[in-house]
């Protein structure tokens, strides 16, 4: 005799109890990923216009780190900000700023470059600094690419299928190179939460300063860097740092001495590039001209410090100072 089944209405309130359950974890694992990679999935980071426009661009922590890189290897090939808008512009266009691996036929990377055009090796290209840097070795070589639509400056790089597509990206990619750039101050933030999976500390800062701006970028701290791009063991520190701190010093910065500041525009883009790092290197706070970054606060804004501290830093200009979460 077979046994009696439970009732229909009672296996329908199992059922959607059952449903509702996996719904709710689903929610509650995104919720950790969120956390735990600061917000990889979706925007966590904003640049907001200086010009009082209200213009704006929301972007993911991944975007961030890979559109500082592009703009930390154009300034250190000394190009001016067309150059770097024209490359964010071409980036987001051909990868919305995310270092994939795959692309049209063997196309890979922030620009979508193709070993088999003589671009590099797959390894290469999925460098953001080297395949920055190949971006714009070819711009350069583009007559008078600065007074050129973006869209055809673009196009003579990449030879694109679509040349138009790129001039919807120019707005943001303005507003992205006038503050990676450091033109525009204190207009990047991030939440900056610690992503879990990245070597964190003082020495991974440096490593990554290096690695996209190059060497001399730890020179004005004082550090002897080794061969693979971190500080020698007998380099020391700036006699004010503490463990798990960085800081720069910044000088000759033209922008600023022409201004009569002494806060200006390479204090701001190292100042910017740390916070677009944050996620990634572990970043909890950014210091420059006064004014202070902290990771993890509900707006993510840059604040006033305490006037008598910056007072005694000399308003705070002189240097960038990043302080990681160890």
């Amino acid at each position: 005799m077979p046994e009696p089944s439970l009732p229909s209405k009672r296996r329908g309130r199992l059922f959607r109890f059952g449903a509702a359950f996996v719904v709710l974890l689903a929610v509650a694992g995104y919720l950790v990923v969120q956390y735990v990679t600061g917000g990889a999935g979706g925007p966590g980071c904003k640049v907001v216009s200086a010009e009082g426009d209200g213009a704006e661009y929301e972007f993911t922590p991944e975007q961030a780190v890979n559109a500082a890189t592009i703009t930390a290897v154009g300034t250190a090939r000394n190009l001016p900000e067309r150059a770097i808008t024209i490359a964010l512009a071409t980036a987001l266009q051909e990868s919305t700023l995310r270092n994939i691996d795959y692309g049209d036929r063997d196309s890979l990377g922030l620009f979508q470059q193709r070993p088999s055009q003589g671009w590099g090796t797959p390894q290469e290209i999925m460098d953001p600094a080297y395949a920055a840097g190949k971006f714009y070795e070819h711009l350069e070589k583009v007559p008078d690419y600065t007074r050129l639509p973006l869209t055809v400056a673009a196009q003579k790089v990449q030879r694109s299928g679509f040349p138009d597509a790129y001039a919807k990206h120019e707005p943001d990619a303005s507003l992205l190179a006038a503050a990676l750039t450091g033109r525009s101050a204190a207009t990047l933030t991030c939440e900056g939460r610690p992503a879990a999976t990245r070597a964190a500390g003082a020495d991974a800062v440096r490593a990554a300063l290096v690695r996209d701006f190059g060497r001399d970028v730890l020179e004005p701290a004082g550090a002897e860097v080794g061969a693979a791009g971190t500080p020698s063991p007998s380099a020391s520190a700036p006699a004010d740092s503490e463990p798990g701190t960085v800081t720069l010093p910044v000088t000759g910065d033209k922008g600023a001495e022409a201004a009569g500041r002494r806060a200006g525009p390479r204090g701001w883009q190292l100042a910017h590039w740390a916070v677009a790092n944050a996620s990634e290197l572990h970043i909890k706070r950014v210091s420059y001209a006064g004014r202070e970054w902290v990771a993890g606060n509900t707006d993510s804004q840059w604040q006033a410090t305490d006037a008598k501290a910056s007072a005694d830093a000399g308003d705070g200009a002189g240097a960038v100072q990043i302080t990681t979460g160890q």
